[in-house]
């Protein structure tokens, strides 16, 4: 989806956070979730013309110029040590390079609906995965049960030949598993090593990173990418970097600070649905019904996860 996985690395230098939704925070969490589902939709119509690496190339660099921008406009000063921005290297892999090539190769076989709401375990894989490495993330039994019942959302839509019978299809679905795994190595990482830096800088950072990465594999694996492509792959290519990554981020961001990364969380929630009404309206993709029972059941691991709907439930009846 290109986003920036949740966590307190995009806190770093912020006043307090805010931790309700008001009527404007709804709809910026909307557009949000409308442009990170986008990202499924943009690239899959690109990639009609332009093999899946190519796509991730164009995504991050052509993102960077625009992120330096406004970073210069906003007046933010960029670190200058080499330690951090190697730093942002490994960051730029974990949370651009890697999880963008699966889920674009993934989409050559599954289509954009599918990818996203395998996409939406990266909530739940990041907090099991935070507990787990993380000295002040609390590895609970909310979490622990909430990954569990996503797990078994994911093998509802996998289905339980996926082991024996490793066709292209299942591989693609398991590269967006693997592709939420890295957003939640990503989350870690960010937190434990970036969260004293402005979040516009880690997003210009990572995908400064992701580009010096992609670049000589985009060149060993599918050459020099020609600008000679048809308008329409062009105009996807431009809503995949405008709408989807630097308009995304500075949604992101403005949400964070106005409503808390704990209701930022419920955008996993609203991609699927609005990627799949996409994918379904303008690329005719059909969906199974194992597809949808096996997002609801990931959708109830999200909320177990999170929690706030037990305590909820828990004060209400104590």
């Amino acid at each position: 989806m290109g986003r920036l996985t949740i966590n307190t690395m995009r806190v770093g230098n912020m006043k307090k956070l805010n931790t309700k939704i008001d009527f404007v925070s709804a709809i910026l969490l909307l557009g949000l979730a409308t442009a990170w589902s986008g990202s499924f939709f943009f690239a899959e119509i690109a990639m009609k013309e332009l093999p899946p690496l190519t796509v991730t190339l164009h995504r991050v660099f052509w993102a960077v110029p625009i992120l330096f921008i406004i970073i210069k406009f906003k007046g933010i000063i960029l670190p200058n040590s080499f330690h951090v921005w190697s730093r942002y290297l490994v960051m730029g892999t974990l949370n651009n390079a890697i999880p963008f090539s699966l889920i674009f190769w993934a989409q050559t076989s599954i289509g954009s609906g599918l990818a996203a709401i395998l996409n939406s375990t990266t909530a739940v894989f990041g907090a099991l995965i935070a507990g787990v490495l993380l000295v002040d993330e609390q590895l609970t039994l909310g979490k622990l049960v909430g990954t569990l019942i996503a797990v078994l959302g994911v093998v509802v839509i996998l289905g339980i030949n996926t082991i024996t019978d490793l066709n292209i299809r299942n591989l693609s679905q398991i590269a967006v598993l693997c592709a939420a795994v890295s957003y939640s190595l990503a989350s870690v990482w960010g937190k434990k090593y970036l969260s004293e830096y402005p979040p516009l800088v880690n997003a210009f950072g990572m995908l400064s990173g992701g580009t010096l990465i992609m670049v000589p594999i985009v060149l060993y694996v599918d050459g020099i990418p020609s600008l000679r492509i048809p308008a329409y792959v062009g105009m996807s290519l431009f809503s995949l970097v405008i709408i989807s990554t630097v308009i995304a981020y500075l949604l992101f961001f403005e949400i964070l600070q106005r409503a808390g990364a704990a209701n930022l969380m419920l955008v996993t929630l609203l991609i699927p649905p609005i990627a799949v009404g996409l994918s379904s309206v303008f690329l005719n993709e059909k969906f199974g019904n194992e597809a949808w029972i096996g997002f609801l059941v990931i959708a109830i691991g999200l909320i177990i996860t999170d929690g706030r709907v037990i305590d909820w439930l828990r004060k209400l009846y104590n």
